[in-house]
């Protein structure tokens, strides 16, 4: 009997040496996989959008400390996501290969905003934790997938990346905006139910799309293993999804088991990790350290550049005019889809800009480039901080000042998300790729949950607090939160030859 394995690729499928052996810039499937990513990305960074406003203005508003309790609901929501993401990549790697864990989740997040669509706010936590699985199998394993379109060791890989990142990222411009706008003025449900419409979309596309990829992706079991024995382990991902869902539910509702969970996963996979790292050469665990670098730092990137769903959310909602360049906008949008904006148009060139130096040799190494993430970020909170300075005597300010910090994010952004997805991939062995990648999400994770005690630790915490108090405490958070993204920028900057030695040949 032919093995299952092989039977899951298309007979015209090309080979894997024929996919890396492109021509030109990119590789044609990486157009396919960001489609894919792009409705994801969409229905992710929509809800990411709406939870702070839907939860102050829906699930808490009676409560004197809603803004707080929000914060650290949206941090440990996210949190979840993106700690599933570790779990996603491991059975991807394990189990079910990429496409399978990407069906998966795509099914699953489509159930959940289903079910929150039926009834917001009395379904929200349940649809909330199917989506939570969901991504977890979706999200690390489409990124994994681009850089298997590339050999070791192709430059084009980083603009590779950063094109995907700008693809995608068309998806949440689309989500920043539409959702939020729907969820707002129109329906909440409509707003949920338009999430799960965008990931049928998405899962449809890969479908219809996958006998491109060759052998990407498919199941990693062996090829002799016996089909009944293949689909008992499958089935047994699937069923313990299902069976963790009331877990998750008592986990995310109450955000002290909240802490408790995160306390243990991270230290439990950064174990399992080294555990996994022995099976390899001296020279191969070198090249783990410095992708555990990389994913250390990045933990303090995203608790930053996070604030942007939880406390500039809310920023957004009080303190901000409606009005940019003259032009009415609920600055709600400004903030969850500007940046989009400027990464759909920069990521490219930058991407470029990065070929280019390469050809001349005076590329920065990756090091140097999260490092520079770090000082563009650190400016940007220089300048929400300096929102404070156009206020009225009724606490609002300027739009437009909020939106040049958000231009310049972008570029710390650009600096180092598209970069650490493709240095993951450069630095693991492949049979690690899916599990790095988990762990970088895994990092964020923690960026996400630390996001959230930084936001609340913001909020004003007495009941009817004025717009300029809160102008205040929001404003003087951003400022420390600059001070310490500089520092960071710094460290790295500094370090950047020791963990260079550590990379080998790779850059």
């Amino acid at each position: 009997m032919e093995p299952e394995q092989h039977m899951s690729i298309s007979p015209d499928a090309a080979s894997l040496e024929a996919i890396q052996n492109f021509k030109g810039k990119f590789p044609k499937q990486i157009w396919l996989l960001f489609m894919s990513e792009m409705w994801e990305r969409f229905c992710f960074y929509g809800m990411r959008g709406m939870l702070t406003v839907f939860m102050v203005s829906k699930l808490f508003p009676t409560l004197a400390d809603k803004d707080a309790v929000a914060n650290l609901q949206y941090g440990a929501i996210q949190a979840f996501v993106y700690a599933f993401t570790f779990i996603g990549g491991l059975f991807a790697d394990k189990i079910l290969g990429f496409r399978k864990s990407l069906y998966w989740g795509g099914l699953m997040m489509i159930v959940g905003n289903f079910i929150i669509a039926a009834s917001p706010e009395k379904f929200f936590y349940i649809g909330i934790c199917f989506s939570i699985i969901g991504t977890g199998f979706f999200k690390p394993n489409i990124s994994t997938m681009v850089g298997f379109l590339y050999k070791e060791g192709d430059p084009r890989r980083d603009a590779g990346f950063g094109l995907f990142y700008s693809g995608i990222n068309i998806g949440a411009l689309l989500g920043g905006i539409l959702m939020v706008w729907v969820g707002k003025d129109y329906s909440w449900s409509l707003a949920f139910a338009l999430a799960g419409i965008v990931m049928i979309i998405s899962l449809c596309t890969f479908v219809f799309t996958q006998r491109k990829l060759g052998p990407i992706g498919i199941s990693p079991l062996h090829p002799d293993m016996p089909r009944s024995k293949r689909r008992g382990y499958e089935i047994a991902v699937y069923v313990g999804s299902l069976i963790s869902l009331p877990l998750i539910l008592l986990l995310v509702k109450n955000t002290n088991y909240t802490d408790m969970f995160m306390y243990i996963v991270g230290p439990v996979a950064l174990l399992y990790v080294f555990y996994e790292m022995t099976k390899y050469s001296a020279v191969e665990r070198k090249k783990l350290i410095a992708a555990l670098v990389f994913i250390i730092f990045s933990i303090f990137f995203w608790a930053f550049y996070e604030q942007s769903g939880g406390s500039l959310s809310l920023f957004a909602l009080y303190n901000l005019h409606d009005k940019l360049l003259g032009i009415p906008i609920d600055p709600n949008v400004v903030n969850n889809s500007f940046n989009s904006v400027f990464i759909i148009i920069f990521s490219p060139i930058v991407g470029i800009i990065w070929l280019a130096m390469s050809r001349r040799k005076i590329e920065p190494n990756t090091l140097i480039k999260f490092g520079l993430g770090f000082l563009f970020l650190a400016g940007a909170f220089y300048i929400f901080y300096a929102t404070r300075f156009f206020a009225d005597a009724d606490g609002k300010t300027s739009l437009n000042v909020f939106t040049i910090a958000y231009f310049v994010i972008t570029f710390g952004e650009l600096c180092l998300s598209p970069i650490g997805l493709s240095i993951m991939t450069k630095l693991s062995p492949k049979p690690m790729q899916g599990l790095m990648m988990g762990m970088w999400f895994l990092a964020s994770a923690y960026g996400q949950y630390a996001a959230g005690l930084l936001g609340a630790g913001m909020s004003v915490a007495k009941e009817n607090a004025t717009a300029t108090e809160k102008l205040i405490a929001f404003t003087d958070g951003y400022k420390q939160l600059g001070i310490y993204a500089l520092v960071l920028g710094i460290v790295l900057i500094a370090i950047s030859p020791i963990v260079k030695k550590l990379m080998q040949e790779v850059h």
